[in-house]
């Protein structure tokens, strides 16, 4: 049975990939994106796609595009916020602005677009929400300290919604991808930050220099991830948390030997500060 698709940022990188291969098997796409042109000009006219202009920041116009989606289709099957943007850059050499309006798109630009689109799953009783997020989400490294935090947000938001909404009978995965080839490291998508200090040369501005090389030079293959996107859409059982790309598999690994390392050597005094009457049934 077809699909009805509601993609965010769907104009350019793996929003409008996922866009095109939804297409081509029969299904449906409301692909949105502040000019819906660029989603024409990207995929062509199509008698399932209907382009939405949504700016994801803006509640009302989420509450609007998700309405005309179901006007149009009927229902939307799959949600997959998707738009977002990289910040790049130390903690402390991020400004306010730039903190707030990175958090505005990556954070409350989904959270706009979820609640717009819930209420239409719960009448069915049935859905899956897709959240994008990124290795980023699970793993902190220098210079992504604030984009990353963006996308921890999106973990713990769709970890409990999943559990929320599962009772509805409404699918939550929280996508992570790692490094994939495409423009994510260039101008349109990726931005850094106005101040850049001297002190953090060996650690932030490494890591500018690694991601200037490894542009469009990445590992993984945004089509191949497509693909992956609607295997995902099609699982009985979807995972509340889905690892895509070799290096995020690594990472994450690396990430978890960490945390247990970790937390044997100091599990002694993890465990000291409960009252004693509770250490004592535990013992």
């Amino acid at each position: 049975m077809s699909k009805v698709w509601f993609i965010t940022g769907a104009s350019r990188g793996f929003g409008v990939l996922m866009a095109r291969d939804a297409l081509a098997r029969g299904d449906s796409v409301a692909a949105t994106a502040r000019n819906p042109q660029a989603i024409i000009d990207a995929l062509g006219e199509h008698p399932n796609l209907l382009a939405l202009r949504l700016d994801v920041t803006q509640e009302a116009a989420a509450v609007l595009a998700a309405r005309a989606a179901v006007d149009r289709f009927g229902r939307i099957d799959v949600l997959v916020n998707n738009a977002g943007y990289g910040l790049l850059g130390a903690v402390e050499e991020a400004g306010d602005a730039e903190v707030r309006a990175l958090y505005d798109t990556n954070v409350f630009g989904l959270l706009n677009v979820t609640r717009a689109v819930l209420p239409h799953m719960r009448r069915q009783g049935s859905g899956h929400v897709m959240n994008i997020s990124s290795v980023g989400g699970y793993t902190a490294a220098a210079g992504w300290g604030l984009y990353g935090s963006t996308k921890f947000a999106v973990e713990g938001i769709s970890e409990a919604l999943a559990e929320e909404v599962r009772p509805l009978g409404i699918h939550v995965t929280v996508v992570e991808p790692g490094y994939f080839r495409t423009e994510f490291l260039e101008g349109n998508s990726l931005v850094s930050t106005a101040a850049q200090l001297d002190d953090y040369a060996g650690t932030v501005g490494a890591m500018r220099s690694f991601a200037a090389s490894v542009s469009l030079k990445q590992p993984g293959d945004p089509r191949k991830l497509s693909l992956a996107i609607l295997k995902l859409a099609d699982a009985a059982r979807p995972p509340v948390r889905l690892l895509l790309g070799s290096d995020t598999v690594r990472m994450v690994r690396e990430k978890n030997r960490f945390v247990e390392q970790e937390l044997g050597e100091w599990l002694a005094l993890s465990l000291s500060t409960d009252h004693d009457d509770v250490q004592q049934q535990a013992a």
